[in-house]
């Protein structure tokens, strides 16, 4: 039996999305008896000068965290050279650690992270999974970052596509990115969609028995959440403009949980704007996760139109979870949007009209019985397509006849 060598910048005990991700799955499988190594950086998300251990095994993966530059996220050059160092250090302890038979297991963190693992696994004759959070240069050239456009994007595109074609699977979240990657000549068949997952012990929580709603001072106020990293893919000025139109409505307060640059940026714009109907928390620890996913009425949730089949915001799974209703801001044929309708599960699609959405949550906070409805319709939805056991058997089938090659 092959080992799975998975390779992301970050990984357990960092909280973000996908190094929560990849710990679950990793752990299940090492909990199935397989035989599991860990890559990663010695960095956490939100802390870049984090000094975690080099080497250690946490309940029975192995995990090796590698030297890289620690600049962080707060600017584009930093970030560069951050990405820059991983990929040698990471290419340098693939070729030293992968053996033929091996399936190595790379995540878009950092991006184009597949063409590096791609390589190893030609030269070392192991298998390549890609599981794709995001889908890169394509984001960069949407987004206008400097440098990542024309002749440098189309080479960048290239090989990425390369990695792609030569690979074992690549999964991916949902179908408008599945459909992304067929239409750049990525074979059908070797794309499979594995959604993400919310942690599994997160359940609604009443608004009687949430103490975070004492904690934090929200009362009987209908709440307006966001929960998670609000990033350059998000759309700031439209969540702006939304606050703005409720601004007069005492009873309606708008509460931010999690990090991001588009956070920083918006809590500088709420300021110039005078908006004193808004909160911003720190992410919330996992234990902590059912009730802070239960503290809003409506979540938002929001991806701009051009982004659409590039992310998909994982931040769905945990609102699913804990049995909230959606409101999604961004385009009507999202796959976010699709969810919320095919359940049940939130606002109708409206996408970036706030003044319909603003109407809409005015018409909705006192009805009760409908926001009821949908959050049993975002239970169900997580209950019966959406939840971790789910995905993990899935990813089993995906690695199935690629770590045991007689079931081929």
């Amino acid at each position: 039996m092959g080992r799975i060598v998975a390779v992301n910048r970050y990984y357990w005990p960092d909280h973000s999305a996908t190094s929560q991700l990849l710990t679950d799955l990793l752990e299940h499988l090492a909990a199935g008896g397989q035989e599991v190594l860990a890559i990663t950086s010695r960095q956490r998300y939100d802390r870049p000068d984090a000094a975690l251990a080099a080497s250690e095994t946490h309940r029975g993966v192995g995990i090796r965290r590698l030297w890289s530059t620690r600049f962080g996220r707060s600017g584009l050059a930093g970030r560069a050279f951050d990405y820059l160092s991983f990929y040698a250090a990471a290419l340098a302890t693939l070729l030293f650690r992968v053996r033929r038979g091996d399936t190595i297991l790379a995540m878009t963190d950092p991006p184009l992270l597949s063409v590096v693992a791609g390589a190893v696994a030609a030269v070392k004759r192991a298998r390549l999974v890609n599981w794709c959070q995001d889908l890169f240069p394509e984001i960069a050239e949407r987004l206008e970052v400097p440098m990542v456009r024309g002749a440098v994007a189309r080479a960048l595109l290239s090989a990425r596509n390369a990695s792609f074609r030569a690979a074992h699977a690549n999964v991916v979240l949902c179908d408008t990115m599945a459909s992304h990657l067929l239409g750049q000549r990525v074979p059908a068949e070797r794309t499979v969609i594995v959604h993400n997952w919310a942690d599994g012990d997160i359940t609604p929580v009443s608004r009687d028995a949430n103490p975070l709603r004492r904690e934090w001072g929200l009362g009987d106020r209908f709440v307006i959440g966001y929960s998670g990293n609000l990033g350059r893919a998000h759309d700031h000025d439209a969540l702006l403009d939304l606050m703005q139109r409720l601004r007069g409505h005492d009873d309606i307060a708008f509460l931010f949980i999690g990090g991001g640059a588009g956070l920083d940026r918006l809590k500088v714009m709420t300021t110039a704007a005078l908006l004193r109907n808004v909160q911003f928390r720190a992410y919330q620890p996992r234990e902590r996760l059912s009730q802070s996913l239960s503290v809003p009425d409506v979540h938002l949730v929001s991806l701009r139109e051009e982004m659409e089949g590039l992310i998909m915001p994982s931040k769905i799974y945990g609102i699913l979870a804990a049995g909230r209703p959606t409101l999604f801001l961004g385009s009507a044929q999202s796959s976010i949007q699709r969810i919320v309708d095919s359940f049940g599960a939130g606002a109708p699609a409206m996408g970036t009209d706030m003044a319909t959405a603003a109407a809409w949550i005015v018409a909705s906070k006192h009805d009760r019985r409908l926001l009821a409805r949908m959050g049993d319709g975002a239970r169900h939805a997580y209950e019966t397509e959406f939840n971790r056991a789910i995905s993990l058997e899935q990813f089993e089938r995906v690695f199935g006849p690629a770590i045991r090659p007689e079931a081929a």
